[in-house]
């Protein structure tokens, strides 16, 4: 049976229900998603929710109904102050009168329920259900529907992905002939959030946060630096992106959230703003830099068996002492019997392993070589016996977990091995970061790839006593703290910083209000370690909305708790980009033309996130091609139409850019 508030009143120009989106879903990222689609670009939001109780689910034990309810309630007046105060981004508030979202119950998102949403109306459509076979299901079913329709899809399967989304596009080609290659490139949309989150939580790790975008296969390093000294200018790196809160250092103080009023993050301050804020750190652009083609995830280990795994490091330092016994032996006999060096080490070897002939008739100094040599055989022995044994035991169970090596430092410990773990596992070891893992369920979705990486696993519940130990807690660097129940990643937090106080800590946690109350209180018992805390649906929410308003979204750089974009643009359609130098086309606390795309229209890459095409097999060195991103840009550079340009922008920058475009063409 369905379920729905009444319909949103009618927007002054606009149909009541015409040109919607619909968001299909059953966790915190369809509830998020409505709400940036609502609250930041003013669009009439459709939500549909399975109905029912989840108790498994890491929130209050509310109705999917009550708990979207909630979230639009203190998204509204947040999102509200935040737009009172930050006029930057819009002109007026285009919220205000409005119901938040239309609000549908249905198990399924069947025939009968789409068109009941009025998906043959609708513009868009969010499939970002938990289950990627109901995703796909829904999304043939869609296309089916509605040809036109463009459709962002949640998929954790990136190759599955891939093919989906080339099947889909095809659809809509044969459905819609002679459509524009450019509306048909932006038809379907398939996104992972666990892909989209795993690069900001990974970057907590890293000493100095940094935070790494992709574009055409290039690096962008986007760095927190603190606030300069008395006396030193802070370097503004390549440009200046943010100013951290006025209250970064202090544990009273706000959370650096969109609530946060003048103590909270400056996104894209001008310069005479950054030079008048003394005392306050920033992120800079600091660094572009070239990525590999393809880099695969590197291992904790060589292939199958290496040898610092198969024998142990007291061994290992036995067959070296024995080594160094045969050599001073094998040089004694040189220096007494003024022997070559080949026969003298022969007649040592076969001393050591028991295969010469006594030496009665040779000098004084040969019979004490042999004795010597009869001894370290002796030695050899057992050592070898151990090495086989070792070896053995060590081969039998190469396919098993990894355990923590003993004298293992400055690692990471990643709790939570399901999909985001997983993911956050292969970014930190494609950074070459140590990691230990700590997973309670020996079946989890990540253990296979544990096990062929040689990552060392600790197969436990971390709330447990001992657990954490087992990972080497007290001498690591940092605990990102990733299961999908908070109560869990605070009571891991808690017992971490109360065995090492300093450590660096990044937790997962869903509800906004317990993360800010969790924040301030570690930072106020720690105000010496760096604490951090994470939503994952908060930090891919802005890449599907922008999905499905037809744009792409390059990355999300988290900003202590708000969100910067950077995002790929066509000049073309934007009066407040074309016709514009690159300084006037700057906007304080909204956008930011970062670079230029010089490739000709025909030659670009429609994924600027994707590694450009590399030379074949068999052709020589796989050397990039020259990228058409231009990052030194001259202030005075006029953007034309034709351009690509890729930004830095507030998501609300983003949206008034987009709705800007939107007017611009209406009135053509």
């Amino acid at each position: 049976m369905l379920g729905f508030v009444p319909p949103l009143p009618q927007q002054p120009g606009r149909p009541p229900s015409s040109g919607h989106m619909i968001v299909c879903g059953d966790d915190a990222l369809a509830r998020r998603l409505a709400v940036e689609l609502r609250f930041i670009y003013g669009e009439r939001v459709t939500l549909l929710l399975p109905p029912g109780r989840d108790a498994g689910g890491p929130e209050t034990p509310l109705t999917q109904r009550g708990r979207a309810a909630a979230l639009f309630g203190r998204m509204s007046a947040a999102m509200n102050r935040a737009g009172n105060a930050n006029g930057a981004a819009g002109s007026g508030d285009t919220n205000a009168g409005v119901e938040a979202v239309r609000i549908m119950e249905a198990p399924e998102p069947s025939d009968d329920v789409l068109e009941e949403a009025g998906i043959d109306r609708a513009a868009a459509l969010a499939l970002v259900y938990d289950d990627d076979e109901r995703n796909i299901r829904a999304a043939l079913t869609a296309r089916r529907l509605n040809p036109r329709l463009r459709l962002v899809i949640r998929l954790y399967n990136r190759k599955l992905g891939q093919h989906l989304e080339e099947l889909l596009d095809q659809a809509a080609a044969v459905a819609m002939p002679g459509i524009d290659p450019a509306l048909l490139d932006a038809s379907t949309t398939v996104l992972s959030d666990a892909d989209t989150a795993a690069p900001a939580l990974a970057a907590t790790a890293l000493t100095g946060s940094s935070k790494i975008i992709q574009a055409e296969g290039l690096l962008l390093r986007a760095a927190e630096r603190p606030p300069p000294r008395a006396g030193e200018n802070a370097d503004p790196g390549l440009c200046t992106l943010a100013l951290l809160s006025s209250t970064t250092n202090d544990p009273a103080g706000a959370e650096g959230s969109d609530s946060s009023g003048d103590e909270a993050p400056l996104l894209l301050p001008d310069e005479h703003t950054v030079a008048a804020a003394t005392g306050r750190g920033t992120v800079v652009l600091e660094a572009i830099s070239r990525a590999d083609p393809d880099r695969p995830a590197t291992r904790m280990g060589g292939r199958g068996a290496p040898l610092a795994q198969v024998f142990s490091r007291r061994l290992r330092w036995s067959a070296l002492g024995v080594a160094l016994s045969a050599l001073a032996l094998v040089i004694a006999s040189l220096l007494t019997t003024k022997d070559t060096a080949l026969h003298s080490t022969y007649l040592t070897l076969l001393d050591i392993l028991g295969m010469n002939d006594p030496a009665e008739d040779a000098p004084p100094a040969r019979q004490i070589i042999q004795i010597l040599s009869g001894v370290a055989g002796l030695l050899l022995l057992p050592l070898l016996i151990a090495g086989v044994l070792e070896a053995f035991g060590t081969l039998r169970t190469a396919s098993s977990l990894r355990r923590p090596p003993r004298g293992l430092s400055g690692h990471v410990v990643l709790l939570g091995l399901g999909k985001i773990g997983t993911r956050v596992l292969v970014r930190l070891r494609e950074l070459d970061i140590p990691v230990v893992v700590v997973e309670e369920d020996p079946d989890a979705r990540g253990i296979p790839l544990a096990r062929s990486m040689h990552v060392p696993t600790v197969i436990g519940d971390v709330t447990q006593e001992g657990v954490l130990e087992a990972a080497k807690i007290r001498r690591a660097h940092a605990l990102l703290a990733l299961t999908s129940i908070d109560t869990t990643n605070l009571e891991a937090t808690l017992y971490a910083r109360s065995v090492k106080p300093d450590l660096r800590v990044a937790l997962r946690l869903y509800d906004d209000e317990f993360a800010t109350a969790v924040y301030r209180t570690l930072r106020t018992a720690h105000p010496q370690a760096l604490t951090r805390s994470r939503s994952v649906s908060h930090l891919a929410a802005p890449a599907f909305a922008v999905a499905m308003m037809g744009r792409q979204i390059l990355g999300a750089v988290p900003v202590e708790r708000k969100v910067m974009l950077f995002a790929a643009l066509e000049v073309a359609g934007h009066p407040q980009l074309e016709g514009h130098t690159v300084e006037q086309a700057f906007r304080s606390g909204a956008w930011r033309v970062l670079a230029i795309d010089t490739t000709p229209p025909a030659d670009r890459n429609p994924d600027l996130a994707a590694l450009p095409p590399y030379a074949p097999e068999g052709a020589g060195d796989t050397v990039p091609p020259p990228s058409g991103l231009v990052w030194d840009l001259h202030p005075g550079y006029v953007l034309r139409a034709q351009d690509r340009v890729v930004i830095a922008a507030t998501r609300r920058g983003l949206a008034e850019l987009l709705r800007r475009q939107r007017s611009a063409a209406s009135r053509r």
